[in-house]
């Protein structure tokens, strides 16, 4: 039992951030306190508020607290300590993702593309979007109104001609001279910034000038296409949701909560536009107050600057904030300029509010209902193996291109869904071209030879393939080193059917020594084909990202001697690879840099 009365005698009253330790020393919760020792008594009251402070209270074996200056100061403490000690007592936002941006480039004709991470590029960025399709819809829109090049600089710099982007009409083609003037090409980039500050208007009104200028000179030709990008630009304008009040950049939260579970629907809006919306689902403690999920999701969601996200103008929540002033303080703070917290709004925005509210119970309940069916999946294979309970299944799938770029993926399940961050690729080398037997072993070394945490080693593996993989997956688990438990795990083998539809799988049970086939319907075959389908994308996924970067890499690469800067200076003072391929023996050596004895071997390489 922790002493709390002992303890409290030496508890200063000053602002602070207490953590709370279990038996076997791991903290539990993470809170702060404008008075310490009158936070931490209420702790010990006779009569607690909730029976989630009831089971906190019981599980406390020890208590530490940090003294700091200030509730602010206290509050980032805070909000860091939940980062890294992940209580389970607390609310705790699972999303450690960047968000995307449009990155308008800095350079002599400009480039339009999909940004995440660092603003290490010099640019304009525009954002952030709420995912990666967001920035892709935007993207495609802006080529069909402004033909600003999309293309990579390595495209760009090698072009003697026009690509298809300039024959559908797409792209100005700035890379080939004589088919646009800087001016002209500037125009249109403006444009597109325009757009994508939300002045459409102002857009408009260049074009319509533009359009009425090229009439009167009877320049009908250039008059009907700036008709037409006024057409294109209006119908768009009419199709996207935007504000006719103009708005500040903002971002809508909203929360539904229902069965333990909490959906947080944030609403991004720039500009006046609505650039759209995402869900979370952070990890809630039975119990826990509304008010408090909130404070705790606008701090970790916005307090993670690593992230790269923005903090907006103003942020709209649907519960009260106890502790807004220091939010907004902190936030103000980081972002360098007033941001205010609004819990009470009125016209247009309590409008986007609703909208925010809606989407949060029609995810939750979509959440709901999934949740839901993965349980009556789970139960049906257990009940097919025989097993009382299934904690963990992995899954692993081989891809490659006739046997070249060879990657092994390994996907993770339990009764909750996918375990994203356990999945893991393994680059397969060594073998044969094609021998995917041989990947297998190799996938499989790499995984189990050697000494996994408990709670790491699967009750169920499933091999996508036929009993010749599981054949050879089950003399691996024979030869392993590390020896496990004779129950687990169980091996088995998903063979496609004939004609390699989905449904007419082939199970073979190693366990059992049989092959089963089930119903199309079968909700355990469906809990499979889910396994077995997120295995196979996650493999593809790997080996076109490397038969990419195969595919992308110069020849330079393998020459040793030649680095990065060296490889820059061959290409830029070359003309790209392709100058590099034609040059001779002495342009090679006349680039700074480049003796003459690494020339001959850059010269012999590539000619090879």
């Amino acid at each position: 039992m922790f002493d709390h009365k002992t303890f409290l005698k030496n508890v200063t009253h000053d602002s602070g951030v207490y953590r709370m330790f279990d038996k076997a020393d791991q903290v539990i919760y993470v809170g702060k306190a404008k008075d310490l020792k009158k936070r931490l008594s209420s702790y010990f009251r006779a009569n607690l508020s909730s029976p989630k402070t009831e089971a906190l209270v019981a599980a406390i074996y020890r208590i530490e607290t940090t003294i700091t200056s200030s509730e602010t100061e206290a509050l980032l403490l805070e909000h860091n300590y939940i980062k890294t000690y992940q209580p389970r007592y607390n609310v705790l936002l699972r999303d450690d993702k960047s968000y995307p941006y449009i990155l308008l480039t800095k350079e002599r004709h400009p480039r339009l593309t999909a940004y995440r991470g660092a603003k290490k590029i010099a640019g304009e960025y525009f954002g952030p979007y709420p995912h990666a399709g967001a920035v892709r819809e935007t993207l495609s829109l802006l080529q069909k109104l402004f033909p600003v090049r999309q293309c990579e600089n390595a495209v760009y710099n090698n072009r003697s001609r026009p690509c298809l982007q300039y024959q559908i009409g797409r792209c100005a083609a700035p890379c080939v001279s004589g088919l646009v003037t800087d001016e002209e090409y500037d125009q249109q980039v403006n444009y597109a910034r325009l757009f994508l500050q939300g002045k459409d208007s102002q857009v408009l009104e260049h074009l319509i000038g533009k359009m009425e200028k090229a009439s009167a000179t009877l320049d009908f030709e250039n008059a009907a296409r700036y008709r037409d990008q006024i057409q294109a630009v209006r119908s768009i304008i009419e199709k996207q949701f935007v504000s006719q009040d103009r708005l500040d950049d903002m971002d809508i939260i909203a929360i539904a909560y229902q069965l333990g579970v909490a959906c947080v629907q944030v609403l991004f809006i720039r500009q006046g536009k609505v650039l759209g919306n995402r869900s979370y689902f952070p990890k809630v403690p039975a119990n826990t107050d509304l008010s408090e999920l909130t404070a705790t999701f606008v701090g970790q969601f916005y307090l993670q600057a690593h992230l790269g996200r923005t903090v907006p103008n103003s942020i709209v929540v649907d519960h009260k904030l106890d502790e807004k002033a220091e939010l907004e303080t902190l936030l103000t703070e980081q972002a360098g300029r007033k941001v205010v917290i609004q819990d009470a709004v009125k016209g247009n925005k309590s409008k986007y509010l609703q909208l925010a509210q809606m989407n949060a119970k029609a995810a939750l309940s979509l959440k709901l209902k999934e949740t839901s069916l993965i349980s009556e999946r789970y139960i049906a294979l257990q009940n097919l193996l025989g097993m009382e309970k299934i904690q963990r299944m992995e899954c692993f799938d081989i891809s490659h291109t006739q046997g070249n770029q060879t990657v092994a993926s390994c996907v993770v399940f339990n009764e909750n869904g996918a375990l994203k961050s356990d999945y893991r690729r393994f680059n397969i080398e060594g073998i044969t071209g094609g021998d995917d037997y041989a990947a297998m072993e190799q996938a499989l070394k790499k995984r189990y030879d050697r000494e996994l945490d408990p709670d790491k080693i699967p009750d169920v593996i499933f091999i996508d393939g036929g009993k010749g993989q599981l054949n050879r997956a089950l003399q691996v688990f024979e030869n392993l080193q590390v020896k496990w438990d004779k129950n687990a795990p169980h091996l088995i083998g998903v063979a496609k059917g004939v004609d390699r539809r989905a449904g007419q799988e082939t199970l073979i049970l190693s366990k059992f020594g049989k092959e089963i086939h089930l119903d199309p319907d079968d909700l355990a075959l469906h809990l499979i084909q889910q396994i077995r389908d997120e295995s196979h994308h996650h493999a593809i996924t790997g080996h076109r990202k490397k038969r990419q970067k195969a595919f992308t890499q110069s020849g330079l690469e393998t020459i040793v001697g030649v680095g990065a800067k060296r490889r820059q200076a061959l290409l830029k003072y070359l003309g790209g690879l392709q100058g590099v391929k034609k040059a001779t023996l002495d342009e090679i050596a006349s680039v700074p840099g480049i003796s003459k004895a690494l020339a001959e071997v850059i010269f012999e390489t590539l000619k090879d």
